[in-house]
């Protein structure tokens, strides 16, 4: 594979294979930001991957109450899932759970879009009879009694089927120190694209996978081509000088936010530089056999 070189870092001449899903937004608001946040970080709590965990969400982005719909402080979550029965099912559930017993909480649609799916429709039910029904603004509501108040939902929430999933970036360094380092001022890059999420733990993982695995049943398993510790043994991806390997993974509601998320992160890996970053980045692909969205990182350099 052969790389290019911007400001001294390795660029492979690769590319990011990602896939359709399907995706929605909320705001969630709170009396203050602190609140509108623990809420939102609940909700989006074991959403790493549709592997494992059947939905993939993250916090977007703080907003102001200058934009939400009750004047309150709010943060705007996406979630991506691979079918719109999953991602409604894991909408709802993680809603009820996680917005509805937060204190002060209330939860609004942000995501413009002909297709719709319940939400306060659904939670409505919680309260038991006393639910009362809201219309305003051409938008519905529902005003279910807690104990603290209300809990005000919208009905239904937009669900776009053009969300892409999988986008990735492969950086690689010479220990962990500074591997980390590159990866937390990408993220730092791609926090700021609205429309996109990096649902890992800080938007990191250190367990790459490929797809499929000698044991049956397991459908992905450790990307050994990319293992530092299995050099010499498994075939090998990495140079002699390469330590440590992370991964970014970018969900985005339509594929030009995977895009600019990819440049943003990518544009602040190379500023770093190697010394105190990565010496190379790569990206995940399967051949360009299952995905049909591509991100060449010779197009997304600064």
């Amino acid at each position: 594979m052969r790389a290019m070189i911007a400001n001294g870092v390795r660029i492979d001449e690769s590319f990011a294979e990602a896939f359709p899903m399907r995706g929605t937004a909320i705001i969630i608001t709170a009396p203050n930001l602190k609140w509108a946040r623990q809420a939102a970080v609940t909700m989006t709590g074991f959403a790493t991957s549709v592997i494992g965990c059947k939905v993939e969400a993250g916090l977007d982005r703080d907003v102001p109450e200058s934009e939400t719909p009750d004047g309150r402080p709010g943060v705007r979550v996406l979630m991506f899932s691979m079918s719109t029965d999953m991602l409604q099912t894991q909408l709802v559930t993680r809603a009820g759970q996680c917005v509805l017993t937060s204190p002060g909480s209330a939860c609004f649609n942000d995501l413009d879009a002909p297709d719709r799916m319940p939400i306060g429709d659904q939670l409505r039910y919680f309260g038991d009879g006393w639910q009362i029904s809201k219309k305003f603004l051409g938008r519905h509501f529902w005003r279910v009694p807690v104990m603290d108040g209300e809990f005000l939902c919208e009905a239904t929430v937009g669900l776009t089927k053009k969300a892409v999933g999988g986008g990735n970036l492969l950086i690689m360094g010479a220990n962990f120190a500074t591997t980390m380092n590159a990866c937390e001022h990408a993220i730092e890059a791609m926090n700021a694209v609205d429309g996109a999420i990096m649902p890992f733990p800080g938007g990191v993982v250190r367990s790459g996978s490929k797809v499929g695995s000698k044991y049956a049943g397991v459908p992905a398993s450790t990307n050994d081509a990319y293992c530092p510790t299995l050099r010499g043994i498994a075939k090998s991806a990495l140079e002699e000088d390469i330590g440590c390997v992370l991964e970014i993974v970018i969900d985005g509601l339509d594929e030009k936010a995977v895009a600019e998320a990819m440049r943003a992160g990518l544009a602040a890996i190379v500023k770093l530089g190697p010394k105190d970053g990565a010496l190379r980045v790569g990206a995940g692909n399967y051949g360009g056999k299952l995905g049909p969205f591509h991100f060449h990182l010779k197009d997304l350099l600064p």
